[in-house]
C-alpha cells in the first residue's frame, strides 16, 4: 500500500498517518507457529469510527445490565427480567443480539446454579434464596456489538457459592490484566486457569471468549485455559471478551437436549462466570462494556 492511498481500515485518513507504523511493527515479527502463533487478520482490526460506535453501545448494554440486576430478587420469574430488558434495549434505538441469534429465543441469556450459560429465561423459572445466576447481555446499536455479564446472588447464599462467584471474578479481571499489547491470546489462559486452580476450581474448556464489534462473535477464539506466548496476536484495535466459565466441580460439560441451548456442569456443581468487553490500545486496554 502507498503511503498517500486511504488506509486499509476505512478510516479514511493516509495509510502513513494512520497503520503504516503499526504494519512495519508487525512485519518485523517473527512467529513461531509451532506454538500456534498467528497474525490477526486485519479485517478484525478496528478503526476509530469502529471503537466509537462500540463504546456506545456499551453505554445501553451497561445500563440494561443495571436494569436486570436492580430486578433480582426472590420470587421473580427470569421471564420479567428478558421482557424489562428487551423494552428498555429497544427504546433506546438499539437491538438486543440474542434474539432470533441462530435460533435462540429470548433477548437475553439468564443461567442459574448448575447452568454455565445459554440459560433461557422462562416464566417457571422464579428465582429463590440462595440462587447465584449469571445474567447475560448483548445489544446492537447501529450495526455495533457490545457483549458483557454479571453475577448476581439472591438475598443469602452458602460460603462455597458466594466464594465461587468471587473467584469466577477474580479470573475475569486477572485475565484482562493479562492482556497486553503484543502479546498473545494464550496469555489470558494461563493466567485464568492459574487462578482458578489455586482455588480449587475448574475452567470450562468447551466455551470462551471471542472477538467482537462488528458482528457478534468474530476471531480471535478466546479459550480460557491455555499456555503464554501462544495463539494469536493480540494488538492495539482488537476488540475482544473475556468471560471466563468457573466451575465449582469439574469443568465438563452437556447441552440439554431438549432446547439446544441450556448448558449444564455434567457434575451439577455450581458454575459462575463474569464477561466484559475490551479493546487493545497501545497502552493497554479499555473496557467497553462491564
Amino acid at each position: 500500500m502507498l503511503r498517500n492511498e486511504e488506509c486499509w481500515c476505512g478510516s479514511g485518513r493516509k495509510y502513513k498517518k494512520c497503520h503504516l507504523a503499526f504494519d512495519d511493527k508487525l512485519a518485523s515479527m517473527k512467529f513461531d507457529f509451532m506454538k500456534g502463533q498467528v497474525r490477526p487478520p486485519k479485517k478484525i482490526i478496528k478503526n476509530a469510527a469502529d471503537i466509537e460506535g462500540i463504546r456506545q453501545s456499551g453505554v445501553i448494554n451497561d445500563a440494561a445490565l443495571d436494569l436486570a440486576g436492580s430486578m433480582v430478587k426472590e420470587g421473580i420469574d427470569t421471564l420479567a427480567i428478558n421482557d424489562a430488558v428487551h423494552e428498555f434495549i429497544v427504546s433506546h434505538g438499539a437491538i438486543p443480539a440474542c434474539l432470533d441469534y441462530e435460533g435462540y429465543p429470548k433477548s437475553i441469556c439468564i443461567s442459574l446454579n448448575d447452568v454455565v450459560c445459554h440459560g433461557i429465561p422462562s416464566k417457571k423459572t422464579v428465582l429463590k434464596e440462595g440462587d447465584i445466576l449469571n445474567i447475560d447481555i448483548t445489544t446492537i446499536l447501529n450495526g455495533y456489538y457490545a457483549d458483557a455479564s454479571r453475577m448476581f446472588i439472591v438475598g443469602k447464599t452458602s460460603p462455597e457459592a458466594e466464594r465461587l462467584v468471587q473467584v469466577a471474578k477474580e479470573c475475569m479481571e486477572i485475565g484482562i490484566d493479562a492482556v497486553k499489547p503484543w502479546g498473545y491470546v494464550g496469555d489470558i489462559g494461563e493466567a485464568v486457569d492459574k487462578h482458578a486452580r489455586a482455588n480449587g476450581c475448574s475452567v470450562v474448556t468447551e466455551l470462551g471468549g471471542h472477538g467482537v464489534g462488528k458482528s457478534f462473535h468474530e476471531e480471535p477464539f478466546v479459550p480460557h485455559v491455555g499456555k503464554a506466548g501462544t495463539g494469536m496476536l493480540l494488538v492495539p484495535g482488537m476488540v475482544l471478551t473475556v468471560e471466563p466459565m468457573i466451575n465449582a466441580g469439574r469443568y465438563k460439560v452437556d447441552v440439554d437436549k431438549k432446547d439446544g441451548w441450556t448448558v449444564r456442569t455434567r457434575d451439577h456443581s455450581l458454575s459462575a462466570q463474569w464477561e466484559k468487553t475490551i479493546l487493545i490500545t497501545e497502552a493497554g486496554v479499555e473496557i467497553m462494556s462491564s
